[in-house]
């Protein structure tokens, strides 16, 4: 009996990193959850981004306690749980890199770059990403949104000091944005190239960031302020310093991948497969082979 109670329990272990990750998730803001029309549309929206089925997807509400948590000190506002609408869904299957759609005629303020580039602070670098809102909305408390998605389809969690980071650079873009009247996606770009050439070098320091972020800024023709070439720089030396402490989440978002990346029939077969294997096992217990 001992035997098999250990085989079933294997067995349960070698099944768990299929049924661990969705790959593939929907949150749902606050008052979109509650209200039964704002969600439908919501949900109606992603079907219409989506070839698989919504219905399958595992699906949670972002409370507005959960996106001040993650934006605490950082963004200045505080949300009431009537103000979080931003919706976002994630699917593990895609396996091109980020891709991420926006619902420009909901989303105001953030953009797909923008999104990308917190992401990939976060440790993410693949998946597909829809963001919506049933009414107008900046898109800022969408992140966490996002990135509880990303949870949700991956099976592990991304540590607080990731979240604030991905949210401060988020926010940090929006800022110098709007103080400079560049594109948004035009400091993205900036962003972006700053914190490729900063983990190629393997750099922290926010000294030695800001070097690269003016002779960035100045190949792209952007005007940047002392205080805001230091802002910037400091933005991304936090985002490097958290790197370490993804390194659990990394490596659960890339095996959850490469198994969602698979064909629906690929993954059918892991699971025959893994059910043929416990019986096999459980009946040479039970024959005493």
């Amino acid at each position: 009996m001992k035997k098999l109670i250990l085989g079933i329990i294997i067995v349960l272990m070698a099944l768990s990193p299929i049924y661990g990750a969705s790959g593939f998730a929907i949150t749902l803001g606050q008052t979109t959850y509650t209200n039964p029309q704002l969600k439908s549309t919501t949900m109606d929206y992603f079907q219409s981004h989506t070839d698989k089925n919504v219905s399958n997807a595992t699906l949670k509400l972002i409370t507005a306690t959960e996106v001040n948590q993650i934006a605490k000190n950082i963004t200045g506002k505080n949300y009431t749980s009537n103000q979080i609408f931003s919706s976002a869904m994630v699917d593990l299957s895609y396996n091109q890199g980020i891709k991420v759609d926006v619902d420009s005629s909901k989303i105001s303020v953030v953009t797909p770059k923008m999104y990308a580039n917190a992401l990939k602070s976060s440790g993410i670098d693949n998946g597909y990403v829809v963001v919506t809102a049933p009414v107008p909305s900046s898109g800022e408390a969408a992140l966490a949104g996002v990135l509880k998605s990303y949870e949700l389809a991956v099976g592990a969690p991304i540590p607080e000091s990731a979240k604030k980071a991905a949210t401060q650079e988020l926010y940090t873009e929006d800022q110098i944005a709007n103080q400079t009247g560049q594109n948004p996606d035009k400091i993205a770009d900036l962003f972006e190239q700053v914190k490729n050439e900063v983990q190629k070098q393997n750099l922290q320091d926010p000294a030695q960031i800001k070097v690269i972020v003016i002779n960035i800024a100045n190949n792209l023709n952007i005007n940047l302020s002392d205080q805001q070439a230091q802002q910037i720089a400091n933005t991304i030396s936090n985002s490097q310093k958290v790197q370490s402490d993804l390194t659990a989440f990394k490596q659960q978002l890339q095996s959850v991948s490469s198994q969602f990346n698979q064909s629906n029939g690929g993954i059918l077969d892991q699971i025959i497969g893994y059910l043929q294997s416990a019986f096999d096992y459980i009946k040479g217990l039970i024959s005493g082979q």
